[in-house]
């Protein structure tokens, strides 16, 4: 039998006993896509299950050689079943996977270090857990330092990292009192502020986005160094979250006066 057919070997024989043993204190990656990304960016997994394991590698075969070697290693398969009682919500891949988080005393001390070669986005008090994750997604496509959030959202809730495609491990994600914030001048984006075209973006800088419905904090808009707006026409009254975050880190990434 080849590796490809054999599956791996579990500490306790079992993947789905181990994948009940973890579940409570682990990272569940949600699809393909999100192992695959957290793979890359080395992630610590200890279980891999999937329905159809020779599809799941026929698909890292297309879309992601570069991981075919461990998902090898890794991947289970279990019964479409058995698979349906481990996630909340069956991805159309039928993969998944369990994650240990990385240290939090290592996220701060990525956050907390000087110089920076990229920004930390804040997500002040956020409210939308699809729009968090696709935040995080677009912060790790940036190499940004990391993504913090203020406020009582997990920015490592399952439907976060769902949303995020796996890519919390591409950057530093935590939670933080706005006391808390790395240090840096703070953008807070604000319809009232200074056109960020006039504006050159540091590498050092906190881009903070206010909350979906409320838009910026009372503490952090006074924590700010530089309100900051987005152009904008008439009439209309928002960006979305992500498009918003994707804007900023655009201009960053030009270096734009």
């Amino acid at each position: 039998m080849s590796a490809s057919q054999a599956g791996p070997a579990h500490r306790d024989g079992d993947p789905v006993r181990t994948w009940r043993r973890l579940a409570d204190t682990s990272v569940l990656l949600d699809g393909f896509h999100a192992l695959k990304h957290a793979l890359r960016f080395g992630a610590e997994i200890p279980v891999a299950v999937t329905v159809d394991r020779a599809a799941a590698l026929a698909l890292a075969d297309d879309l992601a050689p570069d991981v075919r070697e461990p998902l090898t290693a890794l991947l289970a398969e279990v019964p479409e079943e058995t698979y349906r009682t481990l996630v909340p919500r069956p991805h159309p891949t039928a993969v998944a996977a369990l994650a240990v988080r990385p240290p939090r005393a290592t996220h701060l001390a990525a956050l907390a270090h000087t110089p920076r070669t990229a920004p930390v986005v804040v997500l002040d008090n956020p409210r939308n857990l699809g729009n968090a994750g696709a935040v995080i997604r677009l912060a790790a496509g940036f190499g940004a330092t990391g993504v913090v959030t203020t406020g009582t959202l997990d920015p490592w809730h399952p439907t976060v990292v769902r949303g995020g495609a796996g890519l919390h491990f591409a950057t530093a994600v935590e939670r933080l009192e706005v006391a808390d914030l790395p240090s840096g001048p703070l953008f807070a984006l604000d319809p009232e502020g200074e056109d960020i075209r006039a504006l050159k973006l540091p590498d050092d800088a906190l881009l903070a986005f206010g909350s979906e419905r409320s838009g910026l904090s009372a503490e952090l808009r006074d924590r700010a160094d530089h309100l900051v707006s987005l152009p904008m026409r008439p009439q209309v009254s928002s960006y979305n979250l992500a498009t918003s975050v994707a804007m900023t880190l655009y201009h960053w990434s030009l270096g734009a006066v």
